[in-house]
């Protein structure tokens, strides 16, 4: 299996886990407190270890993401972004509850998605003289 189609199954399939938890978990069925915080964040969480995966998927031409400097980049970029997706839901108009813990489990998303892509996933193959 190459690199492209491990990260696109494996998006695929956080879609589905993400989807599943948001829509039929949370509402339909009740845990106590350290299993309903886990599953608040689990989304965002989820959502944000899949982000390099699913750039790698859909973007790998555009973005060389086996240079550490754009990996970098591009979660920075992605954090900034899902941190003012987050701020965004203060304006009362739109209906959603804004919340630190999803900003903070969005940056420990990235982060651990970030060294597992850096040190496992998108290596330079070692080249031999």
């Amino acid at each position: 299996m190459t690199i492209k189609q491990f990260c696109k199954y494996t998006v695929l399939f956080g879609a589905v886990i993400i989807e599943t938890i948001k829509w039929g978990i949370r509402p339909n069925f009740h845990f106590s407190e350290p299993t309903r915080f886990l599953l608040g964040i689990a989304p965002n969480l989820l959502g944000a270890f899949l982000l390099p995966l699913g750039c790698y998927w859909l973007l790998s031409r555009y973005l060389d993401l086996y240079d550490d400097k754009q990996l970098r980049l591009f979660c920075f970029t992605a954090f900034a972004l899902l941190a003012i997706n987050e701020v965004l839901q203060l304006v009362p108009v739109l209906g959603r509850t804004f919340d630190f813990n999803d900003i903070a489990a969005s940056a420990i998303g990235l982060t651990a998605s970030y060294f597992f892509s850096s040190k496992f996933l998108f290596r330079k193959p070692a080249t031999y003289p």
